[in-house]
Order: structure tokens, then sequence, then C-alpha cells
């Protein structure tokens, strides 16, 4: 797949799969092309060569139909409570207010922001925004998630808290997963597969990005109920996790998510080159 930007190569010979229910991290430099690609991905642009599609859509309607992109900002509306944000999207589907207000109401619980559905955002610290973002982009229904940095804009102790909560959300009701990332230990803590999207100076003197690697990551290779291996930035992680900050509750949200969509016999995203 290739997508440029008049003289700008963003992506080049991008070629790449993501099974159902599969987690994909991608890494590379900034300005690499990985927003592009969850762009592209989610329907908001097309490529100029090759193809992307998501559960076998390849038309923009359809892959935007079948995604739910959460970027790298919250995009909470300050003029909306917690609550009230967290249900946009239920309430642009056709529902009432009053109907996605009830829907929403036990995953606030079960992320621990149960006391303040009726805050404000410039009441609410960094982690509960992007848990309100995280929970937005959930009640969308879609079976596929795409995260710009999700927790960039977190200190380390919130983003290990909220890597934790996402893996433990993901075992509750699992979704196919397309995480954006620089942070390599992110990557390898949350996806089974990780790409590399390497820079490389194109014959226009611009840059453009391929994908250089896709390979599983400990977690992906290590069988069911095996003993956890130490790993590159374990023990700092231990570290985080032994500090007296609280974390949000572990959820239990299949009753509720069960309600939002009906579930897809195989949801996959596949861009070729």
């Amino acid at each position: 797949m290739r997508k440029a930007f008049g003289d700008v190569v963003a992506l080049d010979g991008v070629d790449l799969a993501v099974p159902r229910h599969g987690r994909l991290a991608v890494v590379g430099p900034s300005g690499g092309g990985k927003s592009t690609l969850l762009a592209l991905v989610a329907g908001l642009l097309e490529p100029d060569a090759g193809s992307v599609r998501v559960d076998g859509a390849g038309d923009a309607r359809g892959r935007l139909a079948g995604c739910a992109l959460m970027p790298q900002k919250d995009l909470l509306l300050p003029w909306q409570s917690a609550l009230d944000n967290a249900i946009l999207a239920l309430q642009n589907r056709g529902m009432p207010r009053a109907q996605a207000r009830e829907l929403a109401r036990p995953l606030f619980e079960a992320l621990g922001l149960g006391s303040f559905e009726g805050s404000w955002p410039v009441e609410l610290s960094g982690g509960m925004r992007q848990r309100v973002a995280f929970l937005r982009t959930l009640l969308a229904g879609k079976d596929v998630l795409l995260l710009d940095e999700p927790f960039g804009a977190l200190d380390s102790i919130t983003r290990a808290q909220m890597q934790e909560w996402l893996l433990e959300a993901l075992g509750h009701e699992p979704r196919t997963v397309v995480l954006v990332t620089h942070d390599v230990e992110e990557a390898l803590f949350v996806a089974d597969r990780v790409a590399v999207l390497s820079r490389e100076i194109g014959g226009h003197g611009r840059g453009s990005s391929h994908a250089v690697g896709s390979t599983p990551t400990r977690r992906a290779l290590e069988a069911p109920g095996a003993p956890a291996r130490s790993s590159p930035g374990t023990a700092s992680r231990r570290l985080r996790r032994s500090s007296k900050c609280p974390r949000a509750a572990s959820p239990s949200l299949d009753d509720v998510w069960a309600q939002l969509t009906p579930r897809a016999e195989q949801t996959e995203v596949v861009c070729n080159a």
C-alpha cells in the first residue's frame, strides 16, 4: 500500500494483516506515517496504490462503518459532562439520550468513574479523561479499535495502569486492535504482534515509510497459563504497579457491550501493497 501527499511519500510498501481479535502495535519514528496508516484503515483517507480492507470492505464507507478511532487527544467536549461525552456515538446512532445514559452508567462504575458521571472535562484528571475517551470509543460498538497513542500524554504510573486496564477490558470483550505508539515497552506489553515502520529517503528526496517487520511478542509466543517471564522494562513496570496510586476497578463489561453490536463472524484488517 502507498500513500503520498504531493511530493511527500508518507507510506510505501506497507503489507500487513491483523486477524480477528488480534492486537497489532505499530511503532516508528515521528512523522513516519503511523497516524496516516490508521486514517487509511478507518476510511478517512484512500491509498494511492494497493488496497485496505476491514472485514472484507475495501471502500471508505465500509471501512469507516467497521472501525472506531481514538485519536491522540481525548477531544472531550468541554460543554458536555463526562457521561454525555461517552454516549456521543450512541446518540449519533439514534439512541435516545436517556437510554444511552442507562447503557453507559455500568461502564463508568466498571472503570472506577461512577462518581464522576456529571463532572465536566476540566474537572477530570488526565487518566480519567483518557478513560472517558476510551469508553466513548468502545460504546461506538465497532469490532475494530484504532488507537493513536491513547496513553501518550499520561504520566508513567497512570499509563501503566491504563495499559493493564486495557488488557483486562479486552480479555472481557475481545476486539481487533491496531495500536500506534512511540513506547516500545507498551507495544510489547499490550500487543501480540509488533510492526515497525522504517523511515527511508525516497527517490524524490523526501522520506517514506514502509513496514520492515511484523513479529509476535513474547505474550503471543507464551503458551496459555505459562508463567510470565522477565522482559525489558519488567522491573520498572513492577515498581509502578507497587505504588499506592488507585487502580481502575476490574471491568465486568460483557452484558453491556453485548447490547452494542452483533458479533461479526470474522473481522480482520488487511493492508496490501
